[in-house]
């Protein structure tokens, strides 16, 4: 679609009629060109040892059991299963801010139905879980046309309200989600971060691979306001008047530490992150994190040999 990347644009998307075609504008017009999928398969259940045969899988190799042999050994695993996905999607009140024509929850809600609509496309199972203090709603994997339906259904239905838990959330569904998979954590993650951490550790002991994307309105990155403004806790009753400009710098070195303090924590742990702005267009930003994603390299980053 040689005009596609018009669809990527926020004012655009807020005027298609509806969270299912303005998914599939997103995929069509910019994630469709991944020449194979960014998200691998897991091994289930791991069986043996054989000596490496040329045509097998490199991925396969273990390199530790070449550093004590010297000699190529790959495992053979009982059985494969697809990809197993969880959209973890933040529903609190924070989400409900946005300075244009799309809220955070908008922009998030629209994001997870864009990679669902490819998960489902690719055959691979991906479920829901959405949050606010607690998990409101889980929907098991399924890679079905309806399990997307019952996906947009619950993104479209779904009012942001409440303060944000997440992490009791991610240990909880830790416990509830046995079987390995891929994480796909959508919040503003304006929430307790010590728990939040503790939260991922507990996914990532649990074998668990993770992606961050974290969404937030330009406004809560730049505070662009000049004039007297009424400040509202929009998951509190909190109310003051100030005056940006007097704390704008303090503002945006407080801020520019919080996201820089959550990617370094990311990246320490080997989890994928992402942060995506609001008045960003949507899918060029997907687009380009996963046609990265796609090229890297399968050894030595992550022990499902999916980045």
């Amino acid at each position: 679609m040689a005009n596609s990347p018009k669809y990527s644009d926020p004012e655009v998307l807020a005027r298609v009629a509806g969270l299912t075609l303005r998914a599939r504008r997103v995929v069509e017009g910019t994630i469709s060109g991944l020449h194979r999928s960014p998200f691998h398969g897991f091994a289930v259940e791991f069986a043996e040892y054989r000596e490496y045969s040329p045509g097998d899988d490199l991925r396969r190799l273990d390199w530790r059991v070449f550093g004590r042999t010297d000699r190529y050994y790959v495992k053979q695993y009982e059985e494969e299963s697809n990809l197993r996905c969880h959209i973890v999607l933040d529903a609190s009140a924070s989400m409900r801010y946005g300075s244009g024509p799309l809220t955070k929850y908008d922009y998030a809600a629209t994001v997870a139905a864009s990679l669902a609509t490819l998960l489902v496309g690719q055959q691979d199972p991906v479920g829901l879980a959405l949050f606010d203090s607690q998990r409101r709603k889980l929907l098991p994997p399924a890679a079905t046309q309806a399990q997307l339906v019952r996906i947009v259904e619950e993104l479209e239905s779904s009012q942001p309200d409440r303060q944000t838990q997440l992490g009791p959330v991610l240990q909880d569904l830790a416990e509830q989600v046995r079987k390995r998979g891929l994480m796909i954590i959508i919040s503003d993650l304006l929430t307790d971060l010590d728990s939040f951490y503790d939260g991922l550790s507990r996914l990532q002991y649990r074998g668990h691979e993770i992606m961050i994307l974290h969404i937030l309105d330009r406004d809560e990155l730049e505070l662009p306001f000049n004039d007297l403004v009424l400040f509202h806790d929009i998951e509190g009753t909190e109310e003051f008047y100030a005056e940006p400009w007097a704390f704008r710098n303090a503002y945006k070195a407080a801020i520019n530490e919080f996201v820089d303090g959550v990617r370094n924590n990311c990246g320490s742990r080997a989890i994928d992150y992402l942060l995506m702005r609001t008045d960003q267009p949507l899918g060029e930003a997907l687009s380009h994190y996963l046609h990265a994603r796609d090229r890297m390299q399968p050894f030595g980053q992550h022990k499902h040999g999916t980045l």
